[in-house]
């Protein structure tokens, strides 16, 4: 049976794991910031991520490069003081852990101690071990990210689906098995084939996040602001919007506009 929301003071790695162990789905959901992470957390996700996104979202970035760790560890401890019940996983974003394991150590460390988050996520896979292990074996618990690494965007040039032929799907395979055997408790996987998401689920022991990898993964992730429907030029396949905020939000500003015009607000009774 899944724990109800009073029976969870918070949700951990070990709970996810016994999740997963008992077939039970993962909800996680990007948030940015105290007001909405508060909303989000109330709801009753399981892992709120905040994600380098926010420097597409929130900054108006083309990509999630530009954004900082300083940036990042802002917005995180928004989102600590807001959740009393999620496991909130921080981005380390682009350039803060590339150059040398002593790096990633470094800005991990920053991310737990700045925000009082509870864990980091890293994009890559055998080209990030050596970073993944110190981070580990300073107690951090870490979350990998493989298949679409919107980091690498550059590099690929362009944002389809990847893993499609035999080398890489290969590859991102051997890629989680050794996330997993570093000590890593959760691995996303972004934008790949869902058979081959499907495979990897089954394969490892650890909870496999989706986004945009199809239903038989441990659980799936969406960016806020897109499932929302706050951001409405974003528009992939994967995406389900569950509500269309930007015309609620616009259609309230201008009735509050068109009361203003009309002296119709405030009223008597808003008035002092």
């Amino acid at each position: 049976m899944p724990l109800g929301k009073s029976e969870i003071k918070r949700v951990t790695t070990h709970i996810l794991q016994e999740m997963k162990d008992r077939s039970e789905k993962i909800s996680m959901l990007t948030a940015y910031d105290y007001s909405l992470a508060k909303i989000i957390d109330a709801s009753g996700i399981e892992v709120i991520l905040v994600g380098d996104s926010a420097s597409n979202v929130i900054a108006g970035h083309e990509t999630t490069l530009p954004i900082t760790l300083d940036q990042m560890i802002y917005h995180a401890k928004g989102v600590v003081r807001a959740a009393s019940r999620a496991l909130i996983v921080v981005d380390i974003p682009f350039g803060s852990y590339q150059g040398s394991s002593s790096e990633a150590l470094r800005s991990a460390i920053r991310i737990m101690k700045e925000s009082g988050a509870h864990a980091v996520k890293m994009e890559g896979g055998v080209e990030i071990k050596e970073s993944v292990i110190r981070i580990l074996s300073a107690g951090v618990p870490v979350m990998g990210h493989l298949g679409l690494t919107p980091q690498s965007i550059y590099k690929f040039g362009t944002y389809t689906v990847r893993a499609r032929e035999d080398t890489e799907a290969n590859k991102l395979i051997e890629d989680a098995q050794l996330l997993e055997d570093l000590g890593c408790f959760s691995i996303v996987l972004e934008k790949i084939p869902s058979e081959l998401a499907k495979k990897v689920a089954e394969k490892l022991k650890i909870p496999i996040i989706g986004i945009g990898a199809g239903p038989y993964v441990d659980g799936q992730v969406l960016v806020m602001h897109d499932m929302l429907g706050i951001n409405k030029d974003f528009n992939p396949r994967f995406l389900r919007r569950y509500a269309d905020l930007n015309k609620i939000i616009t259609d309230a500003i201008q009735q509050y506009i068109n009361d203003i015009k009309k002296i119709n607000f405030p009223n008597d009774n808003e008035s002092y």
